[in-house]
């Protein structure tokens, strides 16, 4: 990897990847990623299965090095990986603990490995543990735990060293629903209050949507979207109108609103629910005052005989344009 050429920061940006390419073999795994991350800030990163993310992450976390390309943390350049890795918190989806440890114990260690001395480090460790709501169990085995309170300590590792980039790969998974909550505001903490650039990985399209400031969505490799939420979700669903029929209907709908005026497209973006997704051309008002689009859509569907069970014009979902822009990527 060639990093003769210095890379300069710019503005608040706390993590920089500039044109990363990563092959395993043959197969591509990442084709020109390029981003950035202010602090305090969350970011998104998605993709379907065999996007790239995994082999993104482990690069910008110095796992593994990319095959061309590069990366800056915190003004650091990716050609000094040990330094990095003091800048970076990284939460795994599959994080191993030691179940005959205290949360005291498991968090201090962590800090006596970023070179705290012992006092210095128990004490940073319980800051971390009453940070994070654990402090009522902070001597307890972890091995009592359940999975949202690992998942705490879990974040508390990964904030002992004060990084300026923290990455959380699916924290809420297998949580119940108050669980994911609270983990959501801790994640908001970590940007809000400690001014961290936090990367969320995640497949709950609804929590990327309500937690995350930006998002970077892979598809075989690349970017196929990226920026502020509100502006992906808007770029993709201003000439838009989404209808839901009944399951059997939606062989049936697709034929009828294909022919409806100015349509371009008509998408089954949930086809077991009966979800359609209906794209206009650039001329077409499809505003809900544009009664006139709508009035089309419902008689193309009444003609047909196809029962309407919803109807929504713009305002449209994370969910529709991941699900729209990552067609036919590897599952």
């Amino acid at each position: 990897m060639t990093t003769s050429e210095p890379i300069s920061g710019r503005g608040h940006d706390v993590l920089v990847a500039e044109d990363l390419h990563k092959s395993y073999g043959p197969r591509p795994a990442l084709r020109g990623l390029s981003f950035s991350l202010r602090a305090g800030r969350i970011l998104g990163f998605l993709g379907p299965y065999g996007a790239g993310k995994t082999s993104a992450i482990r690069i910008l976390s110095t796992i593994i090095e990319p095959f061309s390309g590069r990366f800056l943390v915190d003004g650091l350049g990716s050609d000094t990986p040990q330094q990095i890795r003091r800048r970076i918190g990284v939460l795994p989806e599959s994080l191993g603990f030691p179940g005959n440890m205290t949360g005291t114990e498991f968090v201090t260690y962590f800090g006596r490995l970023y070179g705290l001395g012992g006092s210095e480090a128990r004490k940073k460790a319980l800051e971390m543990i009453e940070a994070v709501g654990l402090k009522q169990r902070a001597r307890s085995l972890i091995k009592s735990y359940s999975r949202g309170m690992r998942q705490r300590l879990g974040i508390a590792r990964a904030l002992i060293n004060d990084p300026a980039v923290v990455f959380l790969d699916e924290p809420t998974l297998g949580l119940d629903p108050k669980g994911q909550q609270e983990l959501q505001g801790l994640v908001r903490w970590i940007a809000r209050e400690r001014n961290a650039g936090v990367v969320l990985c995640s497949h709950q399209l609804t929590e990327v949507e309500a937690v995350c400031d930006d998002v970077v969505i892979l598809s075989t490799g690349q970017v196929v979207a990226q920026g502020e939420v509100a502006d992906v979700i808007g770029s993709k669903e201003q000439n838009v109108v989404r209808v839901q029929v009944p399951a059997p209907a939606v062989a049936d709908a697709e034929r009828a609103l294909r022919g409806a005026p100015g349509v371009t497209s008509v998408i089954a973006t949930d086809e077991a629910a009966g979800r359609l997704r209906i794209e206009f051309d650039g001329e077409t008002d499809f505003s809900l005052d544009g009664q006139h689009v709508n009035n089309g859509i419902l008689n193309a569907l009444i003609q047909s005989k196809v029962p309407i069970l919803g109807m929504q014009a713009g305002g449209g979902r994370l969910q529709d344009v991941f699900l729209e822009i990552t067609q036919g990527a590897i599952e």
